[in-house]
């Protein structure tokens, strides 16, 4: 099997491939192995990255998240890795050209870049790792953040992509009450992937879960048709696993399904219901909007809407008023009428 080349393969033969290994680890080990992907490690290596190393052990000590602590390792390693290739390898030897450069050609996250390598040139400031201030050399760092309209879906659209699903088999069952979860509760993809029995309160007909992304404690109605869907997955669908996560792996070893296969299986759907998605995204957090949507057009006060979807404040949720175009209509204003004097002054110099 080691000697298979595993490049440029059709997916019916990574398919057999995955099987054979499957049926090897059986006989040879009368278990089945996990096998997932091996996460890219960000090293923070040389003198500046030991001295990167103190923030990292610095934020582990204010309990800041492992997402956070993880996107910090990772911008510092771009940095990091750009210092090394000019040939700055000790903190005596970075200048502020190096630093203005190295964001000035940075694409992707630039905001959160900057404002690590603001909280890095602070935090060594602070604790006399360095003489020199190259905070302030960002101080004064402007960006344009263009605003973005949420991609959504009217409910007639989220309507026919939830008739679309195939629920004849498991997969199907699953991937069917992932997507209730999404378009009628607005759940992000994480916590649906997160969900255990624990959170379900059959008799309150409740769900509680504290939200991955926040860290807040949610309640929402567990409606009669996301409930459905879930036994029905759960009696007709799902493998038998001692997992408490409610979604699992539809393959051997069943474990808890992960953010991405909850993604995967959402986009997937949409895409089989041929709405047309040109110039929207289409994955879990478009049918979050398109609850947001929902809400809006049927005069839902803000408060409410912060609420079921999860948000702390209410400043939060003001984002999808731009998406509420019924709303939007009622507070234009008239054009007021100009007479054909106006444009004929000046010898008709507007109509030049």
């Amino acid at each position: 099997m080691d000697c298979i080349p595993c490049d440029n393969l059709r997916h019916d033969d990574r398919e057999k491939i995955r099987s054979i290994k499957v049926l090897d680890d059986y006989l040879n080990l009368g278990r089945i192995r996990i096998r997932t992907t091996v996460p890219v490690k960000h090293s923070l290596y040389g003198e500046i990255g030991v001295l990167m190393h103190k923030l990292i052990d610095h934020l582990h000590s204010l309990r800041r998240s492992s997402v956070t602590i993880k996107n910090y390792e990772l911008y510092l390693n771009r940095f990091l890795s750009y210092l090394n290739r000019s040939g700055v390898y000790t903190l005596n030897e970075m200048r502020e050209r190096h630093i203005l450069k190295f964001v000035s050609t940075t694409e992707n996250n630039k905001i959160n870049i900057v404002s690590s390598l603001r909280v890095l040139f602070r935090f060594w400031s602070e604790n006399h790792l360095i003489d020199v201030d190259f905070e302030n050399i960002l101080k004064y760092y402007k960006w344009v953040k263009h605003e973005k309209i949420p991609s959504y879906f009217a409910a007639d659209e989220v309507r026919a992509i939830e008739e679309s699903v195939d629920r004849s088999g498991g997969v199907g069952k699953r991937n069917y009450a992932m997507l209730l979860l999404a378009s009628r509760l607005g759940l992000r993809a994480s916590d649906i992937a997160q969900l255990q029995f624990s959170n379900l309160d059959w008799e309150r007909n409740e769900i509680r879960l504290t939200q991955f992304k926040t860290g807040n404690p949610i309640t929402l109605p567990l409606l009669s048709d996301v409930g459905n869907a879930i036994i029905d997955y759960l009696k007709y669908g799902r493998f038998k696993s001692e997992s408490q996560h409610v979604f699992i792996t539809c393959r051997a070893p069943y474990i808890p399904a992960s953010k991405s296969t909850v993604c995967s299986a959402i986009r997937e759907n949409i895409s089989k219901s041929k709405i047309i998605t040109d110039g929207r995204h289409h994955g879990p957090h478009s049918l979050r909007h398109s609850l947001a949507s929902c809400l809006l057009k049927n005069e839902v006060p803000m408060p409410v809407i912060s609420e079921v979807l999860g948000h702390a404040k209410t400043d939060t949720t003001m984002k999808y008023l731009r998406i509420d175009l019924t709303s939007l209509v009622k507070c234009t204003l008239p054009v007021p009428y100009v007479a054909d004097s106006f444009y004929m002054q000046k010898g008709g110099v507007f109509y030049e």
